[in-house]
């Protein structure tokens, strides 16, 4: 079987929680080409406005967001535990958990920003 030796099993509660601000948190699972995160957010973080390359999906796991989309924030929605939210490719976007949030975000391809720490916009705290 071809890329066998690539095969890799995680365990989300083994891997270390990267602390952004004093309401956010995650944990990251990158491939070559996706990227997978637990991203914890308390009641009241704002991840603020902001838009990327990547392709994403929001599935949340716990709680609720309150997404605004658009760079006048025209429009938005709020998106429940058991939900999936798609951002097709640079979409400006902003959330706040409307509680504890526990939400899966994929993206793709990887979030080079998250990997390298430059994501500033989202470590103002």
């Amino acid at each position: 079987m071809s890329g066998s030796t690539d095969v890799r099993l995680y365990r989300w509660d083994e891997l270390p929680k990267e602390r952004l601000t004093d309401k956010l948190e995650r944990r990251i699972i990158t491939g070559e080409r996706m990227m997978i995160a637990h991203v914890y957010l308390q009641k009241g973080c704002v991840v603020p406005l902001h838009h990327h390359e990547n392709e994403q999906l929001t599935y949340v796991l716990e709680g609720a967001l309150h997404f605004y989309l658009g760079e006048d924030r025209g429009r938005d929605m709020v998106v429940r535990a058991g939900e999936v939210l798609h951002l097709p490719s640079d979409v400006p976007h902003e959330a706040v958990a409307l509680e504890d949030t526990l939400d899966v975000d994929i993206f793709c391809p990887p979030r080079q920003d998250w990997l390298d720490k430059t994501d500033a916009y989202l470590r103002r705290g």
